[in-house]
This record gives C-alpha cells, sequence and structure tokens, in this order.
C-alpha cells in the first residue's frame, strides 16, 4: 500500500502534474510526471473515472495501481509528482499488465529532458 506521504490529495497538485508535466500513454493508463525540484518524497495520484467501471472495477484497478507504485517508489527522483489516469482497458487489465505499463512509463519519463 502506498502510505499517506507518497500520495498526492490536493486538487491543484493533480491540475499542475497533468497540465505541466511530461506524458506518456500506453493502451490501459496515461501516465503524467513532474519533477518539483524539492527535497522530499515522490508522491503519486490516480485518476479512474467511472469509464473504467463499477465501483468494485475501479476500487480493483486503484489498489492495483497504489501496488505498482509502491514497488517503484526506489527507482522515482525525490521531488517528483506522478499522476496516473486509468483508461477503460485498464478494467480486464491483470496486475502484471498495469505494472509493464506503468515501468515503462515512469522509465520513459525519467529518460526525457526536463
Amino acid at each position: 500500500m502506498l502510505a499517506r506521504p507518497y500520495r498526492l490529495t490536493r486538487g491543484s497538485d493533480y491540475r499542475l502534474v497533468v497540465r505541466r508535466g511530461s506524458r506518456c500513454g500506453g493502451a490501459r493508463v496515461v501516465t503524467s510526471m513532474l519533477s518539483t525540484g524539492e527535497s522530499r518524497a515522490p508522491r503519486f495520484g490516480f485518476i479512474i473515472s467511472k469509464q473504467v467501471g463499477t465501483a468494485v472495477v475501479r476500487n480493483t484497478v486503484r489498489r492495483r495501481l497504489k501496488a505498482v507504485c509502491a514497488g517503484a517508489l526506489p527507482r522515482v527522483p525525490e521531488g517528483t509528482d506522478v499522476v496516473i489516469r486509468a483508461l477503460p482497458a485498464s478494467a480486464t487489465a491483470s496486475f502484471a499488465e498495469l505494472s509493464a505499463d506503468v515501468s515503462r512509463c515512469l522509465a520513459r519519463l525519467e529518460r526525457m529532458p526536463t
């Protein structure tokens, strides 16, 4: 599970990352990343709309994405904010497929120049 210090909680933070951050899209998720340069732990936020499915499906997807991000914490630079938007295809994706998509996007975004 992803502890509270590692989560985005304010809507203004979400908007900032989505609008100004670098973006990487896949079949199941769209990942936005913004380096703030602050000396703090990386933070993650999740957007799962009703298009993904029922509440049970959305919560399952959210829990899987939180577990993927908890495993990716050591690889993400400090002071980085990441927002992951789940697409409808994520509803039928396995944990391994979601993990592969998120890991691929995080690796690609880390290589991008800021």
